[in-house]
């Protein structure tokens, strides 16, 4: 398995972010061709009460490395990433590489 992990900063408009996540960039995403599993979480607040590094964690399993370069390459990737402006203005890190399925 091959993931695609994408961290996105904190935004300065919570409800806006997340009103485009859910009803914009979510379903873009999840129409790439190959994906296996497309999860996303808000991390809660560190066992001190405080603020998490990022907002929200995007996690896009695919079956392989190629697998995931064919579907950044494919029309609905380009507009899944074409739309991160649209949203994430506070910045996204992506991380990409091998998963393992611990058991």
């Amino acid at each position: 398995m091959f993931q695609l992990t994408v961290l996105y900063n904190h935004p300065e408009d919570p409800v806006a972010f997340d009103k485009h996540y859910t009803e914009v960039h979510a379903p873009l995403a999840a129409k790439m061709p190959g994906l296996r599993r497309y999860t996303y979480a808000k991390p809660g607040p560190g066992p001190d009460g405080s603020q998490p590094a990022y907002y929200l964690v995007a996690v896009l399993d695919f079956d392989d490395e190629a697998g995931l370069g064919a579907a950044m390459g494919s029309e609905e990737g380009q507009a899944a990433s074409a739309d991160l402006p649209n949203f994430a203005g506070a910045g996204a890190t992506l991380l990409v590489g091998p998963a393992t399925v611990a058991t």
